[in-house]
């Protein structure tokens, strides 16, 4: 095996960088099907989708998503951020779920997160569910310790731990946890 030259390894590294960069994009898979489950523990709706393809985003896939995690308490609509679902999809290989993701709270309105925080001290005033950059989970068939685990694994955000509540908190904002 020949060592690489300075040259060659000054043009390996400048081709990694844009690509570390991007983590969403080194989360996300390239190519094939993109699917995610939910079940909405308030509402007790169910979703399997199939939000990309190939690479693409699909548009109406993406607006069932936003309305299936809708402010359930006002029914406000807010985009969803992507790669949210990226992190989630690489949350199900992580887990090896075979279960849907148990949604406790996804988007919420800036009136939802007010009266939240006026009755608990846990809930942020610029919490990023309001920016539908947030989700607050669970799977039936993965303990939560495990999935907070996994989700501090993927280093993509930041990922807040509530077993007395049962659920993991995980958001796209900057890497943190609590």
């Amino acid at each position: 095996m020949r060592s690489m030259c300075r040259r060659q390894f000054v043009a390996t590294l400048a081709s990694a960088v844009p690509a570390l960069a991007r983590p969403r994009e080194l989360f996300a898979s390239t190519g094939g099907t993109r699917a995610l489950s939910f079940l909405h523990t308030h509402t007790g709706e169910r979703l399997q989708v199939e939000y990309a393809e190939d690479g693409r985003y699909l548009p109406d896939a993406l607006a069932t998503v936003n309305q299936f995690l809708r402010d359930f308490r006002t029914g406000d609509v807010h985009p969803i951020d992507q790669g949210l679902l990226d992190l989630l999809h690489g949350l199900t290989r992580l887990t090896e779920t075979s279960r849907p993701f148990q949604v406790i709270s996804g988007y919420r309105s800036p009136k939802t997160n007010a009266m939240l925080r006026s009755r608990s001290e846990g809930v942020a005033g610029g919490s990023l569910h309001m920016r539908g950059q947030a989700i607050d989970i669970r799977l039936a068939d993965v303990p939560l310790s495990k999935l907070r685990q996994a989700a501090l694994a993927a280093g993509r955000g930041g990922v807040g731990y509530y077993p007395a509540s049962n659920f993991v908190h995980v958001d796209t904002g900057r890497v943190r946890r609590w």
